[in-house]
């Protein structure tokens, strides 16, 4: 499963030295709007040291973690859908993201230009969060102006796809994001809906969070901030982590909190992993939150869907407890599970296809 976060925030907010920090990779990083023009895509490995145990005991090869693309997009400013700035240039480098990372600046720092020349990350997020909804909608109004001439012509399933438009476009007029469309879930539920919303693909519809970039972790943030979903980090610091070497971190008594955000993703997309363990290779696979036996087994392969009998699972830790896959089948600890078994995070696994 390819998954892919947008970082998006106003010019000089912090994102591409949050990129470097994340994928270790220099970027260019000044202090000027829009240093960011093509966006830059690095692959994040999922921190889980469950990899490096089971693979101690399976001696493997090779050990293959999970990973979660970030783009590194132009900074938005206000005006962006109208033209401003690098105007809707953004819009085609997010469309296809699973879901949006909004760096906000809470920091103060003379030193550093901010686009508005005044720290407000209230407003900053107001500011990004506007433009996006301008965008959605003007695809929410295009998209409209389409399905009512096919519902005037009696297409199949139009109207419910005119009532449905017609809920976003009121969330999106009342300055909400989409995704706080009243009764959304219950839209996603029917096969007419769920086509309308995924054809428009809305920015807004994605799921949101918000990195905070303090100069101190434990500072206490807004009410207005803290009751999104949200993660603190100290982007700056994070960076010269980069450099530094374990015992000068050591010393320093620095901590970082880059694997925070990469662990957050993976929340709010509602993800899980499964693990594979062998002689060859030691493997975390993606999947969603309640995939049965057989879905998990597509993030290997589609055959592992398609032809699917049955799975041998078991708890990652118990399997570590045990000391190997054969003893732990010898003594029954080894479940056999069919379709419909509801697959746990972290459980070591062996599909029958």
């Amino acid at each position: 499963m390819s998954l892919q976060i947008g970082i998006v925030g106003l010019p000089n907010v912090g994102k591409s030295t949050l990129f470097k920090a994340l994928t270790k990779n220099p970027v260019e990083i000044s202090n000027y709007p829009f240093c960011t023009i093509e966006p830059n895509v690095g692959v994040v490995k999922v921190p889980d040291e469950r990899l490096l145990k089971l693979s101690e005991m399976s001696q493997t090869e090779k050990i293959v973690p999970a990973v979660v693309e970030f783009v590194d997009i132009a900074g938005i400013v206000k005006g962006a859908s109208e033209g401003e700035g690098l105007g809707n240039k953004f819009l085609a480098n997010i469309r296809e993201v699973d879901a949006i990372a909004q760096v906000v600046r809470v920091f103060e720092n003379s030193n550093i230009t901010h686009v508005h020349n005044a720290i407000n990350p209230v407003g900053d997020i107001e500011v990004i969060n506007l433009e996006l909804i301008l965008a959605d909608l003007e695809t929410a109004t295009k998209t409209q102006f389409r399905i009512e001439k096919e519902a005037k012509g009696n297409k199949k399933g139009a109207d419910k796809q005119m009532e449905v438009i017609g809920k976003i476009k009121a969330t999106l007029e009342a300055g909400k994001l989409a995704n706080e469309t009243p009764g959304l879930a219950e839209i996603l539920k029917e096969e007419y809906g769920k086509l309308i919303v995924r054809e428009m693909s809305l920015l807004t519809m994605k799921p949101f969070l918000y990195i905070f970039n303090v100069a101190d972790v434990t500072e206490k943030l807004l009410p207005e901030l803290e009751s999104r979903k949200h993660i603190k980090l100290d982007i700056k610091i994070e960076e010269e982590l980069i450099e530094m070497t374990q015992e000068e971190k050591v010393e320093m008594g620095l901590v970082s909190h880059i694997d925070d955000l990469t662990q957050a993703a993976y929340d709010l997309l509602g993800l899980q992993t499964f693990l594979t363990t062998g002689k060859i290779e030691t493997r975390a696979w993606t999947i969603k939150k309640g995939a049965t036996a057989p879905e998990a087994g597509a993030a290997i392969h589609t055959d592992f869907q398609e032809k699917f009998i049955r799975a041998d699972v078991i708890a990652w830790d118990k399997l570590l407890e045990i000391g190997s896959w054969g003893k732990a089948k010898e003594l029954g600890a080894v479940k056999t599970v069919g379709r419909d078994y509801v697959m746990t995070d972290g459980e070591v696994v062996e599909f029958k296809v």
